[in-house]
This record gives structure tokens, sequence and C-alpha cells, in this order.
């Protein structure tokens, strides 16, 4: 007899979904977690009395009302709505590219206008790969010049892609920006979802809601003593990097990362947006984000008289580094495949997650395929 039914290996969102569902269940349920904290990445540090995202910015959206009703039953949500801004050496563009941007971009006030603009800037590009006998754009930087053209391509979309993915454009396959949102209409709201905004209080109200009531242990490293951690439940779900698990046997999976600077300021509204995307290659930071616009808004943006912000710094993964974004090319995805080869084999272990699906997810489809893989292995 073990002593639970799960051992629910790392606390994100993933892991805290499928401890909810099992413990409401009637399920024992262990969480461990290497952090000195619950909540993966979306874990939230009071500074100030201002809720701070201390790994990126997270805007839960989604389409799926079960899904929304789900998360808003166990902490309410406000009414946060993401509306990027980009700074191009001090230019300002709304995002994601709709008529506001390209007012801003060409002084086009009408859909007919901005519409011909970029129809002309892509038989541009049309023409041009043509002359260079290419039928099909054969990187990142091709792609882009054919679905919206130059202007944009360089000022908005070039030096931020080249920052966050470490190499020039024209060395990045295709499919990355396979589509680019287009809108001709004066919407800067960033997500077609119907659903979206932020736990109110943040989100470890969110996490501490899911986990109520689970045994959770925290400081845990589950591969300082795996065997014992193994024997200690009938199943193990596991969302740490897959990888790891299987020792490497077939080599490292490459990922980006990011690394924040935090800053604390004695002003009450630093860049009077919660996400600000710095799109000039020699700015060396992709993004500031101002934490409290996540919550606050119009006056009460005042209420408190400091502020936090956190510059990000996209940079290559190296061991013992936190993995953020996967590398999907050639070689990784083949590495992955012969790992989840060896996952599929598994009968007393489930693989869930961005770690351990190398997939990078959004919170609501992660919370969702934890809802799948509970249904099916229970």
């Amino acid at each position: 007899m073990r002593n639970y039914d799960f051992l629910i290996v790392g606390s994100g969102l993933f892991g805290a979904t499928f401890a909810y569902l099992a413990n409401r269940e009637g399920k024992r349920c262990l969480v461990i977690d290497k952090r000195p904290q619950l909540g993966g990445n979306v874990y939230c540090e009071d500074v100030e009395g201002i809720h701070v995202h201390k790994y990126g910015a997270h805007i839960f959206h989604t389409n799926n009302k079960a899904t929304w009703d789900f998360v808003n039953a166990i902490v309410p949500f406000n009414r946060y709505t993401n509306c990027p801004v980009a700074n191009y050496r001090g230019r300002l563009f709304n995002l994601p590219f709709n008529m506001n941007t390209f007012y801003q971009m060409w002084g086009v006030t009408t859909p007919a206008e901005a519409e011909a603009k970029i129809a002309e800037q892509k038989s541009e590009a049309l023409e041009a790969m043509r002359s260079a006998g290419v039928t099909e754009p054969r990187n990142l930087e091709e792609q882009a010049l054919l679905l919206v053209g130059r202007d944009i391509y360089e000022t908005l979309i070039k030096g931020y892609t080249e920052k966050q993915w470490g190499r020039p454009c024209t060395e990045l396959p295709a499919f990355i920006i396979k589509r680019l949102p287009v809108r001709l209409v004066f919407d800067n709201n960033y997500f077609n979802d119907a659903y979206q905004g932020i736990p109110i209080g943040g989100y470890n109200k969110l996490v501490d809601g899911l986990l109520a009531g689970v045994e959770c242990r925290t400081g845990v490293d589950f591969f300082a003593d795996r065997e014992y951690w193994m024997a200690q439940a009938e199943k193990v779900v596991y969302s740490g990097a897959i990888d790891e698990f299987y020792d490497y046997r077939f080599g490292q999976l490459e990922w980006r990362t990011v690394r924040f600077e935090q800053e604390t300021l004695d002003i009450a509204n630093y860049q009077g947006n919660a996400v600000v995307n710095y799109t000039d290659r020699e700015v060396p930071y992709t993004r500031i984000i101002e934490h409290k616009h996540f919550e606050c808004f119009g006056q009460r943006v005042y209420d408190n008289p400091r502020t936090v912000i956190s510059r990000e710094f996209s940079t290559e993964w190296k061991p013992g580094m936190e993995p953020f974004y996967t590398v999907n090319d050639e070689r990784n995805s083949r590495l992955y495949a012969q790992y989840k080869e060896l996952a599929d084999r598994e009968e007393r272990v489930i693989f869930g997650g961005r770690l351990a699906e190398y997939k990078y997810y959004d919170m609501a489809p992660v919370m969702e395929r934890a809802m799948d893989l509970f249904a099916h292995n229970t």
C-alpha cells in the first residue's frame, strides 16, 4: 500500500490543476516543488502592495467558457484587457497590428488606405523573391515581408524577434511567423478570446485555491532521491523537463530563457501601460512590464505612489537556468520525439505541461491539458 494515489512533481498550473481535480475526487495527493514557493511561473511576489509577476507577465485568456467558469469559481478575475504598446526608437505603436498601428506608421485613416499600403509592400516582397528565384519563404524574414511588408517588419518585428531568439531573422525558420494578426479596425485588444483577465489579488490566490486541502512540500528536489519519491504513490504526475527525467540519454533539449531586472520607483506611473515592447535591436531588453497596471485601472493607479517595473532580457538557456521557450527546430523536434517514445511506455508516470511535453502552453490550455489527462487516468 503506497502512501498516496498521486505524487505530483511541480506546482505550476498543470500540477496544481491536476491536484485540485484529484483531491476533489478523494484521491490522496502529494505535491512537491523544488522552488521555495508554490505556483511555478505564475508565482507573484508582493512588493509595495503590488503583485509582481516574478517570472514574466501572465494574462489569462480563453474562448472556453467552461474553463473561465472553472477558474472564476476558485477566485474572481478582473476585467484586464491586454493592449501592449511597441516602442521603436521613441516612436509608439499600438499592438496587435490594427488601424491605430497603420495610422501611426503611415498616416492612413481608412481600412481601404491601410489595405492598399500593405498590399503594395507585400507585392514588392513577392517580386523580390521571384527575382531571386524563390517560390516559398526560406526564413522568417521572407515570410514576414510576404505577410505585412517591409515597414512593419523592420519597425515592429525584426529587432524584437532577433532579441527574442538570439539570432538573425534570416536564420530563423519561416514557420515561427506563419500567421500575423492584421486587423483593419481600431481595436488594441491583443487577444481574440472572449474571456481574459487577472485573478483579483494576484495569481497566488488561484494557486492557493487549487491546492487548498492538498499536502504540499516546497524546496524538494525530486531527483535528489528519485527512488524514494517514486515509491510514495501509485502514479507520478511529472511536469518537469522530460530530458532530465531520462537522464539526458539522447542529449539535452534546447530552450530560450529570460532574465529579469526588477526596479521599484518612487513614482506612481512609469509608462502608463502594463506591457511595452522595445522593438529596436539596439535596446538590450525585449520589453518592460509595469505590474500595477494588471490590477489597477484609471485613477486607482495613483492610489499607490510607487511602482514596480521589470525589464526582460532574452538569452540562451544553460543548465541551472529556468527554461522558458522551446526551440522548435528540426534537431529538438527529433530529440523530443525520442523522449516521448519512452514516456508513452510508462505505466505509472503521467507527463504533462510545458517542460514535460516540450511545448509552449498558455495558461488556459495547460489547465485544460491537466483536465484531459486526469480524466484519462482515473
